[in-house]
């Protein structure tokens, strides 16, 4: 059994923000100056361009080591079915080779990413249902 660089509580945080993140809508009042409480909060479920989900996985992220981001990476392709535990090591040097650099678009742009790295999680024997995720 491989042995993961990452915690597997920055990995349930993770899906909880990716998740989060996933169910917003599009934007449909940009100019929108009213009070939040004024239109039932609805506006928190709308993706704006200074998102503060998306800012938390991005600190997240990019506060992770190179060794945690690959697998990170090596996690969703598992989750997605790219590969098997088998195949670790060979997804986890794909994945630091392909998209390292541009870490978090790819990862913000991954539909399902939430359920995939919670797949892979499971695949290692590990679930999120222990832990109480806060906040890191």
């Amino acid at each position: 059994m491989p042995t993961l660089s990452i915690s597997t509580e920055k990995v349930c945080y993770l899906i909880v923000k990716f998740r989060e993140f996933d169910v917003q809508d599009v934007e449909t009042d940009p100019d929108d100056s009213s009070n939040p409480t004024d239109d039932r909060m609805v506006a928190i479920l709308e993706a704006h361009a200074d998102n503060p989900v998306a800012q938390e996985i991005r600190s997240l992220v990019e506060s992770l080591n190179d060794d945690e981001q690959a697998d990170l990476l090596a996690l969703l392709r598992l989750g997605r079915g790219d590969g098997t535990l088998g195949e670790w090591e060979g997804m986890r040097n794909e994945a630091e080779r392909e998209h390292m650099p541009h870490i978090v678009p790819y990862l913000l742009g991954q539909p399902l990413i939430g359920d995939y790295l919670e797949e892979a999680l499971s695949q290692f024997g590990f679930s999120c249902a222990e832990f109480e995720i806060d906040r890191l």
